[in-house]
């Protein structure tokens, strides 16, 4: 199963990777700018905890190519760069300019991991930052002034609040962009790109857990009937209902999608094809004992579907539907109103 935040993170992860991919480049030649010039002002500490942190970075610049876990290199790369800014600034030769980073802290680390971790590590850091910032510079009358330290104070503030509204704007902005582009309008059901995206990643989870994976095709027996005698109003009831009908049969964990017209999809995750089978059944059975009222005249339904297990049938989506959809040939050639596996 994948929560929303899982999903989240999965439709962040482009923009994250091309933000990761830029810092790592940038990191590694201003680590080589200021380690040369940390020496040159003999700072031998933070000029090779600069080299360090340049040389880390392009190895992480070729880890993250075609890594799946974006968030753990993230992390990776924030932890050690968030520390050495913080050796940088408390070593005795630093001068007050170098605190200016710390305005950098909020930024980067909510872009980077979103606002829940972005939040934590700003706290943290900029916490640590003043601890030095006060240590270093507590007992100079020149730099404890209340205008400086106000200044300071709630530019940081304001800085942290921005990044982390602008976070929480971005999220609820791309969750409701991609729920408009992920849905069906009619029945509000998952759409065949949300479909896709569900799918990649409940496969990761099978080649990484090993946990089966079944899909299943149903279409609605003769409906091209109903919207003939009763009209396309009465056809869309129709589909609304069967797809109402459908979510009380499935768990929380599986998506039921509409591909098109009277055609739909199950994706079933932790379930073969002999469970399959039966979920698809149940379904089948419960149309068939009811009826909508159309037109105040009850009308009776019958589905027809095909199942299709990752593996055994297939290891893509594509792949997955076509063989799915030829056992639902199989079921409508042999008088409807079954399921094929």
């Amino acid at each position: 199963m994948f929560s929303q935040p899982d999903y989240q993170q999965h439709l962040a992860r482009p923009y994250r990777k091309a933000l990761l991919n830029a810092l790592l480049i940038i990191t590694f030649f201003s680590g080589l700018l200021f380690a040369w010039i940390n020496f040159g002002r003999n700072n031998p500490v933070v000029a090779i905890a600069e080299l360090v942190m340049a040389t880390y970075s392009m190895i992480l610049l070729f880890i993250i190519r075609d890594t799946q876990r974006l968030e753990f290199w993230a992390m990776a790369y924030l932890l050690p760069f968030f520390t050495i800014m913080m050796v940088a600034m408390a070593s005795p030769r630093s001068t007050l300019n170098i605190f200016i980073w710390i305005f950098l802290i909020p930024i980067v680390a909510h872009l980077l991991v979103g606002r829940i971790k972005g939040l934590g590590l700003t706290l943290l850091y900029i916490g640590i930052a003043t601890g030095i910032f006060f240590w270093r510079f507590g007992n100079d009358p020149a730099v404890m002034q209340p205008v400086i330290l106000s200044n300071i104070g709630v530019l940081t503030l304001c800085l942290i609040a921005f990044s982390h509204v602008y976070e929480i704007t971005r999220e609820k902005t791309e969750q409701r962009l991609s729920q408009q582009a992920h849905t069906d309008p009619l029945t509000q059901l998952p759409n065949r790109a949300h479909l896709q995206s569900r799918f990649d990643l409940e496969r990761l989870r099978h080649q990484r857990q090993g946990n089966p994976l079944s899909l299943v095709l149903l279409d609605l027996d003769f409906f091209k009937r109903i919207n003939d005698t009763h009209g396309h109003a009465a056809g869309d009831k129709v589909l609304q209902y069967f797809a109402n009908l459908m979510r009380t049969a499935v768990r929380q964990t599986d998506l039921i999608a509409r591909l098109g017209g009277e055609e739909f999809c199950l994706l079933l995750p932790d379930t073969n094809a002999d469970q399959a089978f039966l979920v698809a059944e149940k379904i089948r059975h419960r149309l068939a004992r009811a009826a909508v009222d159309i037109e105040g005249a009850p009308v009776t339904l019958t589905v027809s579907g095909g199942i299709a297990q990752l593996g055994a049938d297939g290891d893509s989506l594509d792949v997955l539907t076509r063989n799915a959809d030829d056992k639902l040939y199989q079921a409508k050639a042999t008088g409807r109103d079954r399921i094929e596996r």
